[in-house]
């Protein structure tokens, strides 16, 4: 059975057969159980030692891989105890080329191996990976490919996706190939195939991995009605996404400015100047003067200003000239691997690089 939506533990347990006096007793012993952090959905097994019988066992699936036993030990003693699941790992390649979107080039190559939700999780951490080199929402060309070598988890009748390992993107016939590296006490980071890493001074957009609703160049404005030269680019996403400085840098304005509704400017080095417009709400603790850092939540998707939805317009002004962000940020490679560890990266790179090409025609 499985714990219905509203439904208490007791009203489940009394309906699959526990008799009023033993269902408070089974509570007890299940103490390692939270109601209020229980789940609709969650997995229960009711074990007795005869059809109409008393039930003997009763086993909550708390995860995939978590499982607490509650078992009559005498007429009215219940005791409890959890059990670990193994998950069973192995690598595979995944590989694809695009058509549409990332997501559906993964459903139509990786359907055979992983379940939809590894699927998705597997597109998010890819993007993850290659997002200072990569605007995965809006670079990505039908012909673009892929080639992924992953760690598979399968344990407890699920299959969930571990690290990858290395990975290949081919865009517009360049390829770029990223290669994860053990650097020791538990850390690992992902470089490229000539030991730079695959992080950077700047991120490619300032939402991750989301839609764009256009690009930059000319477009007829949606609501001024007129073709006028969109200086920028506008990312579509729900109202309340929450939006990222693309680097390390400077609050300069923070509040209401015409069109764009409120908007956040912000200065970076080397002449840098980045704009986040129509903008919901702003993030606690930003105001001007404040200083930021790359990733941070600075504000929040909205529809105010100039805005026929829910989107971030984003500009990118380089040395006071508003530029293409795509064209812009372009040349943003990361810093070198420390010369003590190169040696130790190609070797751990051979390896992967040769997994991840095995078989490959």
């Amino acid at each position: 059975d499985t714990l219905h939506s509203g439904e208490t533990l007791g009203a489940l347990l009394s309906r699959r057969g526990v008799s009023s006096d033993a269902v408070p007793r089974v509570m007890d012993a299940a103490s390692a159980l939270d109601e209020r952090r229980l789940r609709a959905g969650m997995p229960v097994t009711i074990r007795a030692d005869s059809a109409g019988g008393a039930p003997r066992e009763i086993v909550f699936q708390l995860a995939p891989d978590r499982l607490l036993h509650v078992r009559r030990t005498g007429d009215t003693t219940w005791t409890s105890s959890e059990e670990k699941l193994p998950w069973v790992t192995d690598t595979i390649v995944v590989s694809g080329r695009i058509e549409d979107n990332l997501y559906q080039a993964l459903d139509d190559s990786a359907a055979s191996v992983l379940p939809k939700n590894a699927r998705a999780e597997l597109a998010w951490t890819l993007a993850d990976i290659f997002e200072y080199r990569v605007d995965m929402s809006r670079e990505l060309q039908p012909g673009d490919a892929f080639r992924v070598l992953v760690e598979r988890q399968v344990g407890a009748g699920q299959t969930r996706i571990g690290h990858i390992l290395a990975a290949r993107m081919i865009l517009s016939g360049a390829t770029t190939e990223a290669v994860r590296f053990d650097e020791g006490n538990g850390h690992a980071a992902y470089y490229d195939a000539t030991g730079r890493s695959m992080q950077a001074a700047f991120l490619r957009a300032p939402l991750a991995f989301r839609r764009i609703s256009s690009v930059f160049g000319l477009r007829k404005h949606p609501i001024l009605g007129i073709v006028r030269r969109h200086e920028g680019t506008d990312y579509a996403a729900d109202a309340g996404t929450p939006v990222r400085t693309i680097g390390d840098g400077v609050v300069t304005f923070m509040g209401r400015r015409g069109g764009y509704g409120n908007m956040i400017e912000i200065r970076h080095r080397i002449g840098l100047v980045s704009r986040y417009g129509h903008l919901r709400g702003f993030a606690s603790g930003i105001h001007a003067g404040r200083a930021v850092t790359i990733g941070q939540t600075i504000g929040y998707v909205g529809m105010t200003g100039l805005a026929t939805g829910p989107h971030l317009h984003f500009e990118l002004l380089v040395d006071g000239t508003q530029r293409d962000p795509a064209v812009a940020l372009r040349k943003n490679g990361g810093t070198p691997l420390a010369t003590s560890d190169k040696a130790a990266f190609d070797e751990q790179k051979t390896v992967l690089l040769a997994s991840l090409h095995k078989g490959e025609a």
